[in-house]
């Protein structure tokens, strides 16, 4: 008899749980959720993160607040994000290189990089952003077939300014300089190419590569010389501009960022959110603010995302390993390079 009791009493505990946990799931969100991204203000990252944070705020009906925790290539943002609840009220901007960097490389984050499904919920793949090659006024260049000539006629003289060791910025210029045949001199800044600008205008360091978002004041106001993106074709605003294709076949790389949640988020709320983010990504005002910028919407499943980082982890990995050799000879040490001049 007792143990029976005990029996229709754990049933009916069981049946409460499970009642309420389903509730709190079809009354997700009931209070602000947090968006965790791993680069500072005014970073690229960080305005196609604010851009959708305000779409989604709008369409689920609660504040959905950007928190940048920029610093060691993104691996304090990740950690930060995958030892978060797993409630849904905590999701986490990932840019490529989270994704690319090779776990305990030297010279490269710790923790990294992030890979699906072992370390987060996938929700949706958010934006990519192709890159842009510029050089300083002052170097002379003027197209990527004059920076090939010049940089195999000097190995090593020619540099350019980086995000840091390891980010989407440095692996994409280690990808032009295998398939080109060429040696460049890295010059990382941890503030980004905005802290770059002021010796790439005084010509200090030659070439810069990055998102537009960061580039874009620099080529408007003429101070810095557009070479080619790194896109799969030229894009629509920058109709004159050649792709590194175009004199690399077949060259592709670009910055991206994905929406993911921590371990054991119920699926029913990473779908949710996976079917909000769509709704913003639809948006055309949305599409309009993201193109300013330079970066270009392509919507995905949680399935499509996971298959996309896995493939793109495959494709990088000749160059990560090269990264890990260069850095390992050279005896860096984990974390991103502070900032240097030529």
């Amino acid at each position: 008899m007792k143990r029976a009791v005990l029996t229709l009493c754990a049933a009916a505990f069981a049946a409460t749980t499970v009642g309420t946990a389903a509730d709190a799931q079809s009354d997700y969100p009931s209070k602000p959720v947090r968006m965790i991204v791993d680069s500072a203000p005014g970073s690229a990252t960080d305005v196609t993160a604010r851009v959708i944070a305000d779409r989604l705020s709008a369409i689920v009906k609660q504040p959905v607040v950007v928190n940048n925790h920029p610093g060691a290539g993104g691996s304090i943002a990740a950690r930060l994000a995958s030892q978060a609840d797993p409630d849904g009220y905590t999701i986490y901007l990932g840019a490529a290189s989270v994704f690319m960097a090779l776990a305990g490389a030297p010279g490269v984050a710790p923790n990294l990089p992030v890979t699906l499904p072992r370390d987060f919920m996938p929700i949706g793949f958010v934006t990519q952003i192709p890159m842009f090659i510029a050089a300083s006024p002052k170097a002379g260049i003027k197209s990527m077939p004059q920076l090939i000539e010049r940089a195999k006629a000097a190995p090593g003289k020619l540099s350019y300014a980086t995000t840091g060791r390891g980010r989407i910025t440095h692996l994409t210029m280690e990808m032009v300089q295998m398939r080109a045949g060429i040696q460049l001199q890295m010059v990382p800044y941890t503030g980004g190419p905005s802290a770059a600008l002021a010796d790439l205008i005084e010509g200090r360091v030659d070439l810069v590569l990055d998102g537009y978002s960061s580039l874009a004041p620099g080529l408007k106001g003429g101070k810095l010389v557009p070479l080619a993106n790194a896109s799969t074709k030229r894009l629509p605003e920058f109709p004159d501009m050649p792709t590194v294709s175009e004199t690399i076949p077949d060259f592709f790389a670009g910055g991206w960022n994905a929406l993911l949640a921590p371990l054991g988020t119920p699926e029913a709320i990473t779908r949710k959110l996976s079917e909000d983010l769509r709704t913003a990504l639809s948006d055309k005002g949305v599409q309009a603010k993201l193109a300013a910028t330079g970066a270009y919407v392509d919507p995905m499943t949680p399935e499509e995302l996971t298959a996309f980082i896995n493939e793109q982890q495959k494709s990088w990995k000749p160059v990560l390993e090269k990264v890990a050799k260069e850095a390992a000879a050279a005896g860096v040490k984990g974390g991103a390079a502070a900032k240097g001049k030529k």
